[in-house]
């Protein structure tokens, strides 16, 4: 065949290719639920403000705590959930590198997401808002909601775990291995649930909720922390030895040469860095999380 005709056969081919490409419809956006249905314990009067975007991209300005839920695929669903809580210092959402990509990699795994809009304490707005106690009581109302409505996403509310990215880490310290402070405002049924998380998952935590104060109450721990982080080497290290000290099973993974902000190993040119979500995997897979405890046989898999 000449070159012309292969040109002309491979624009032939792309002109096929593209339009049903364009074609293709949008995925609609995840569903987004909110924690309270009459606002946040002291933030009822800001619950219909509108949230604030900085750059275009890291929401601020939150006062009404919800939801973002992204589920696993039915055909592997296992039935395992993480409530996850970005970062940002407390003074904005990473909602995408630390919210909604770890959740995605979490559906790859069988596992449902539900990413966490929770109040910031620093945040332009703030509203008086303190990190141990209002941050904190979001997470613990995420994990309570997730449990109240395990049956309807199709969620064991035994296999309730939290991860946390930076200042998300921190309050899932804060949540996972302290003392519950009193609840605010008035319960409602949800709030008669457990907040304690099954497991937790700690990705370059801050200080703020260590050292611990009930680290033998603790579920267990998987930490991942940069070597060279100034800020979240030293929590992570100090968390990590009092699981250990106090009886519980903990994993902890810090890489060499690296810094804060890592996400989930694409800001870095470390290979082994790459990989850390696959440590995440393992670990899950080796402490029982990502089998059902029901027994529900797999879906879309051949009859032998």
């Amino acid at each position: 065949m000449s070159i012309e005709r292969l040109i002309l056969s491979a624009a032939l081919a792309l002109a096929c290719v593209v339009p049903a490409c364009a074609a293709e419809p949008a995925k609609p956006a995840p569903p987004v639920v909110k924690l309270w249905p009459d606002g946040a314990p002291g933030s009822e009067q800001r619950r219909n403000e509108p949230e604030r975007l900085v750059d275009g991209a890291y929401p601020t300005n939150v006062h009404d705590p919800s939801l973002t839920v992204l589920r696993a695929d039915p055909r592997h669903a296992n039935g395992a959930a993480v409530v996850i809580a970005p970062g940002g210092g407390h003074y904005l959402l990473v909602m995408e590198n630390e919210g909604l990509l770890p959740a995605r990699m979490l559906n790859r795994i069988g596992v449902t997401a539900f990413v966490l809009k929770y109040r910031l304490a620093h945040g332009p707005d703030s509203a008086g808002y303190s990190v141990a106690r209002d941050g904190a009581a979001d997470l613990r109302r995420a994990v309570r909601w997730v449990r109240a409505h395990a049956a309807e996403y199709a969620v064991d509310p035994q296999r309730v775990g939290v991860m946390g990215f930076s200042a998300g880490g921190e309050l899932v310290s804060l949540v996972a291995d302290n003392p519950e402070p009193p609840q605010r405002g008035t319960p409602d049924a949800v709030d008669r649930l457990s907040a304690r998380p099954d497991f937790q998952v700690l990705v370059y935590p801050g200080d703020a909720g260590t050292p611990a104060q009930a680290a033998d109450k603790a579920p267990p721990a998987f930490l991942v922390a940069g070597s060279r982080d100034a800020c979240c080497l030293a929590p992570s290290l100090t968390l990590y030895q009092q699981l250990v000290k106090a009886g519980v099973s903990a994993e902890l993974h810090l890489y060499a040469d690296t810094d804060h902000a890592f996400n989930m190993g694409q800001r870095g040119e470390r290979v082994s860095l790459q990989h850390w979500p696959d440590r995440l995997s393992d670990w899950l897979s080796d402490g029982g999380w990502l089998v059902p405890r029901n027994g529900r046989k797999p879906e879309g898999v051949p009859a032998p």
